[in-house]
């Protein structure tokens, strides 16, 4: 096999800007899926490894978390961004010890995310000595060593930091958060912070369990769908197939978001033939083109349109057999919702006072309805209270607990529900650790720990010095670039799990360490044999993930055997967990978490099933409540949304089509038109004029957030090209990571902490002005 060189770094002058596409997928993403993967894998590599991605005895796609459909699966079940996921994984390209010997660190660290990504997997564990200028090879046993030195040399247990990202496999997540809770603390941020953590805070409150209640085939025979904040085109491309099979099933589709998404507007199916030779499928009806930050708004003037119908037709909107049976706070939410002034809830949303009665009258003609959301809606300060008012119609409506209706958190990365589940979260309730503590004879600790936000704090003031990353890339994921670089470059040590270059590797404590993991489409080989994962799709599916290939690298170890090879040298041969069995059979891992996790019983059994199992979800199985009334909880919620102030725009950061979470792909974003480059700034075209600027204008993008004390504090990010855009007056949208130096650290949800990277305000000027 050819191993085929990376690509060169970016020339934004060469960013060449065309017409938005008005469909998504067609044959156009089958082309691109081909190149990119022959480009990184090669003719035989891409042609075996296509073949096994998202199928029943492959491997589970290493980008989104959407579920395959049950009992069936075509003989292509992936999307272009999974094919170029996989391309990215299972590329021939390596870095090897010569190459850096070759770059030092300040080399690297002078390249884009893209051109590090490029290079290839790693290949060798790498350690950066104090002091030092390059990273050097370094034997396991000697960096397991070193990093338990490191750990046991700490003042306390709750000085270090351990993150995780939503690649991580069930297994290897129960061990990692099994060796961190023996270790002795909690502080285990991870992705689900960042993006969906604002969905989980408000569904506990709301109905008691943090995830979706739908599942494809709710989706496929609800009446009604409202997509609000999500771009399933680019985001969860096989999320279009779904909603295909519901149109055909003659359910409505209205899209809430500010900008036109390619995918919400027609999708060409490229393995039928009207998504080659034809024209597609119009996914959504109706588009509501929202204001940033105005979907509370929306939600709760549609509320008030709700009741305000039931005053005229008593019994036929408000389902008050359920509401009376299974809800708690009813009276209070409609006193509340009364009062709401529709005036100010069309200035918030930008919409129309039609569009809003006429949604209200799809939601109450509609039989079963799903209201599905992502991070357009999670990345407010008041994103908890908005799924809030989002769930609050569906349960006057009485839509948790039957078929197709409920609702449809999308999250973004493949197994980042899973790892929550398994334990990876700083504040797991007491029933979990206490059955961790039954089953494995450790004594957890009960302090809560650091979130992402908090974790990035504690390393900047000192409260933490060592930082260790289970995948991913932190520095490129998270806010205020300049903060987090400065906060892990505080640490006494930084270890990073990961499969290719990234940002984190370059951004580095005073001793850093490289370990180079296998990848999903990898062969696992342990003491008992060829291994199996598993891992949880957003709708509670468990399944198996099978890796096939034959690793680039002898060196390469899973992250089971990371976790526990780590664990032997922290805590010594006489520990009462099993880290060397678990590490030669992941069967016995899988009988743990039987053991520990509600609905995993059997699990060995049970997930080796076609399609998996599901696991339980008590208001969609039998509309039961556990939350703290035992029902449904309403909530009552003050109307907050962004207002623009006067020469300044509020702006949302947002990935391009040619890259996943923090992971660039390549330079064109086809949807939006835009090639050969990323640093653009979207705006209204008369928004354009009266900031005094042209299309295709340099500008700098500056930030003003107002912190506690009153202070104004900027951001800058420089050299922006201006692109007219459909986007609501006052709005703009930039990509991240690009943009992550805008979003100020302490900006943050109410509640979830979620850093807030959907409304930033934000002056321009005139690049090279200062």
């Amino acid at each position: 096999m050819t191993k085929r060189a990376p690509v060169d770094d970016i020339d934004e002058s060469t960013l060449e800007i065309t017409e938005a596409k008005d469909h998504a997928a067609g044959v156009p993403a089958v082309l691109v899926s081909l190149q990119r993967a022959y480009a990184q894998m090669g003719a035989a590599r891409t042609v075996s490894t296509l073949a096994r991605l998202n199928q029943r005895h492959g491997f589970d796609c290493p980008g989104c978390a959407w579920p395959e459909t049950p009992g069936h699966r075509k003989p292509a079940e992936f999307c272009e961004n999974g094919a170029k996921a996989v391309a990215e994984e299972a590329t021939l390209r390596t870095v090897t010890p010569e190459f850096f010997a070759q770059h030092s660190v300040d080399d690297l660290a002078g390249k884009t995310d893209y051109w590090l990504g490029q290079q290839g997997r790693i290949t060798h564990p790498m350690v950066l000595w104090a002091g030092g200028s390059h990273y050097e090879p370094i034997s396991w046993d000697a960096a397991f060593e070193l990093i338990a030195d490191e750990l046991r040399a700490l003042p306390s247990p709750d000085d270090a930091v351990f993150y995780t990202s939503g690649r991580t496999s069930n297994e290897a997540a129960f061990l990692y958060q099994l060796l961190i809770r023996s270790y002795g603390t909690n502080n285990m941020p991870d992705c689900s912070n960042m993006c969906h953590e604002s969905s989980g805070s408000a569904l506990i409150d709301a109905i008691g369990i943090g995830k979706g209640s739908v599942s494809v085939p709710d989706l496929e025979q609800a009446d009604l769908i409202l997509i609000a904040g999500q771009n399933p085109g680019t985001n969860h491309p096989r999320m279009l197939s779904t909603l295909e099979k519901a149109k055909h099933n003659g359910a409505k589709i209205i899209a809430i978001n500010p900008l036109p998404e390619a995918g919400l507007r027609r999708f060409k199916d490229p393995q039928k033939v009207n998504g080659v030779l034809g024209h597609g499928v119009d996914i959504a009806d109706e588009f509501l083109q929202i204001r940033l930050g105005g979907d509370m708004a929306l939600f709760q003037g549609l509320g008030r349109l709700l009741l305000e119908a039931e005053d005229a037709a008593p019994g036929t909107v408000v389902d008050r057999a359920f509401v009376d049976q299974h809800c708690a706070g009813f009276d209070e939410y409609e006193k509340h919702i009364r009062a709401v002034d529709l005036d100010v809830v069309l200035e918030a949303t930008g919409l129309t006072e039609q569009q809003l009665r006429d949604t209200a009258a799809d939601l109450i003609a509609s039989k079963g309805t799903v209201i599905c959301w992502a991070m357009g809606l999670t990345q407010h300060t008041h994103a908890v209270a908005t799924i809030g008012e989002a769930v609050n119609l569906l349960l006057v409506r009485g839509m948790i607990g039957k078929p197709g209706a409920g609702v449809c958190p999308v999250r973004g990365h493949s197994n980042v529900q899973g790892d929550r589940t398994m334990g990876i979260w700083e504040k797991m309730p007491e029933w979990f650790l206490a059955a961790l503590d039954t089953e494995f004879g450790i004594t957890s600790p009960r302090r809560h720990g650091y979130d992402t936000v908090e974790a990035i704090r504690a390393m900047r003031d000192g409260r933490a010095s060592f930082f260790m990353g289970m995948g991913g890339n932190f520095v490129s994921a998270t806010p205020d670039t300049a903060a987090t670089e400065a906060a892990l470059r505080n640490c006494t040590m930084t270890v990073q799990v990961s499969t290719k270059l990234n940002r984190s590797h370059v951004v580095h404590g005073r001793t850093a360490l490289i370990l180079p993991t296998l990848g999903r489409t990898d062969l696992d080989v342990q003491a008992s044999g060829k291994q199996m994962v598993s891992v949880e799709d957003s709708m509670s599916m468990v399944h198996l993930s099978r890796g096939r290939l034959h690793p680039v690298s002898e060196h390469l170890r899973s992250e089971v055997a990371i976790v526990c090879g780590l664990a032997r040298a922290l805590f010594g041969p006489d520990h009462q967990v099993r880290w060397t069995a678990f590490e030669g059979n992941y069967d016995l891992i899988r009988d743990s978490i039987a053991r520990v996790v509600p609905g995993c019983e059997d699990y060995n059994t049970r997930v080796r099933r076609p399609d998996g199992f599901q696991l339980p979800h008590p208001p969609r199985d039998a509309r039961e409540f556990t939350t703290s009334t035992g029902k449904a909880n309403f909530s009552v919620n003050p109307l907050e949304w962004v207002p623009t102030p006067p020469g300044r725009v509020i702006l949302q950061t947002l990935r391009s089509h040619d890259q996943y979470n923090t992971t660039i792909y390549g330079l064109d974003d086809r949807y939006r038109g835009v090639s050969n480059g990323r640093k653009v700034i979207f705006l209204h075209p008369e928004d354009i004029v009266e900031l005094g600027f042209a299309d295709g204008d340099l500008v700098d993008l500056v930030s003003e957030w107002t912190a506690a004390d009153g202070t104004v504090e900027e951001r800058r990010v420089h050299d922006f090209r201006i692109v007219p855009y459909s986007t609501p007056r006052g709005n703009a949208a930039a990509y991240y990571p690009e943009t992550n130096p805008l979003v100020p650290l302490d900006h943050v949800a109410a509640k979830s902490n979620t850093p807030v990277s959907k409304a930033i305000t934000v002056r321009l000027e005139k690049s090279g002005s200062v």
